[in-house]
């Protein structure tokens, strides 16, 4: 053990992947908090806000003219939409959020068999800071989206497994490990909207999505720096592992040993993660409304304060969650650790059923909210304290799944099925823009009753089966 981690009982190369993926998930969230309203307030509409909230009710500030058709593809997209403004961008912000955890299935793949882990992760942020920048040119939008598709398929699956690479099999630093790797990506999250939301609402919206680029770049240069600090990733030790063998079979001393497919434990462990990947659909369909409708609320039903003449953006709500995740971690981490020496530590699985019964039950404070407010505009109490109990649930549910999927996948495919988990996500957050039009078109105290209910069944199910699942995963 290295003197570095004697003092801080981690190695370096998990604070190298906890300082490239805070940088990437700062340009992914700084990006994220802007897209909606980018869409209903600049992009789709004729008359624009030149800066994020700024409307012909704030002076000085105007609406500019602005052409939805000069959008390349626009014309063509618009066709399988809904006519309405809102209830097209809650499409689109699920189609886009849903295809950036679904390409990470085919990045993972490709890392596992051809590209390899590190190439993987540098392929991948590339094309995100370019598509990042090309977004600051607004007729190239639909380009923008698919780089940034692309390249994140690239990176996701293949940075996170590098975390579970650092550790040998059994070490029980893994759970804590991706504890701070999650830390490293809700600062990412936290300081983006401080920076991308009010570069948008005070110079323009290309300059929030230029800084998400910018932010991408600093993330890319840190992992190339720290390259020397990380484990081999899984090409590099199967290189390895076949000049050893071809070696010691010249030397005449073994034989090299046929591949095998994966054994009837192995396929009933893969199974099992199937099974909490189709559990977790409802979970991010419910939860990714934060970008969404919650985003919606926060901008137009919301009063924020004015700090010495100046307002501040509703895109900061965005910070709120990644705020209390890293206030939150570290005492959950302990409060964890104090279970397991009492011996009550729940499982991962009972830990992701506690996660989806907060979430369902956070939208309790919503569908109050809704009542109090009426057609108005209300505290800033209700999104907020809604989002706590989210972040709590979220907590109990992400990382927990990360650190299972590391330490029961066969090391084999551990990239595949790192993109299988994140392929959860697709299909949640494809559903959450599918469901994001009854917000507009149900009551909104109607709408948050039906997130309460998928919330709170998800988790009642997650409990059912919890013991089958743990007699699988052997946890």
């Amino acid at each position: 053990m290295t003197n570095f981690e004697k003092r801080f009982k981690h190695p370096p190369g998990l604070f190298i992947l906890f300082f490239a993926e805070m940088w990437e998930r700062f340009s992914y969230y700084g990006m994220r908090g802007l897209l909606r309203l980018y869409m209903t307030s600049f992009l789709f509409v004729t008359a624009r806000q030149a800066l994020q909230g700024c409307s012909e009710a704030d002076p000085p500030c105007t609406l500019i003219e602005g052409d939805p058709s000069a959008v390349w593809l626009w014309d063509l997209i618009k066709g399988f939409l809904p006519e309405q403004t809102g209830e097209q961008a809650s499409v689109l912000y699920g189609i886009y959020t849903g295809l950036v955890y679904l390409t990470p299935l085919l990045g993972g793949f490709l890392a596992d068999r051809f590209i390899g882990q590190r190439r993987s992760v540098v392929v991948g942020a590339l094309l995100m800071a370019t598509g990042q920048f090309i977004l600051a040119f607004e007729n190239a939008f639909f380009v923008g989206l698919m780089l940034l598709i692309i390249g994140n398929g690239f990176f996701k699956p293949n940075i996170s497994t590098q975390v579970g690479s650092l550790y040998p099999e059994g070490d029980p630093r893994r759970d804590g490990a991706f504890t701070i790797f999650y830390m490293g990506i809700n600062i990412g999250a936290f300081i983006c909207n401080f920076v991308c939301g009010t570069l948008a609402a005070v110079y323009g919206w290309k300059y929030g999505f230029g800084a998400a680029g910018v932010g991408m770049l600093i993330g890319l240069t840190v992992y190339l720096v720290g390259q020397k600090y990380l484990a081999p990733d899984n090409l590099m030790k199967i290189k390895a592992a076949k000049e050893a063998a071809a070696a010691a079979k010249a030397a005449g001393e073994v034989k090299v040993a046929e591949k095998k497919g994966l054994t009837s434990d192995e396929w009933k462990r893969v199974a099992a993660l199937i099974g909490l990947c189709a559990l977790n659909v409802v979970f991010w369909m419910v939860y990714e409304q934060q970008g969404n409708t919650m985003q919606d609320w926060a901008d137009k039903k919301t009063e924020w304060p004015v700090i010495f003449g100046w307002q501040i953006p509703s895109t900061w709500y965005q910070s709120f969650n990644p705020m209390i995740i890293f206030m939150l971690a570290p005492l959950l981490d302990m409060f964890w650790r104090h279970q397991a020496k009492k011996g009550t530590e729940p499982t991962s699985v009972t830990k992701m059923a506690i996660g989806s019964v907060l979430l369902g039950l956070s939208f309790i404070l919503m569908i109050i909210g809704a009542n109090v407010i009426g057609d108005g505009k209300g505290s800033l109490f209700w999104p907020l304290a809604c989002t706590f109990v989210i972040t709590v649930g979220e907590l109990y549910l992400s990382p927990i799944g990360l650190s299972l999927v590391t330490k029961v996948s066969p090391v084999r495919i551990v990239s595949l099925m790192m993109g299988m988990w994140f392929l959860s996500s697709f299909f949640g957050n494809i559903l959450s823009g599918l469901i994001g039009v009854y917000y507009e078109r149900w009551p909104k105290e109607l709408f948050f009753t039906m997130l309460m209910a998928f919330g709170l069944v998800t988790g009642i199910v997650m409990f059912i089966f919890n013991r089958p699942l743990k007699r699988i995963l052997k946890h």
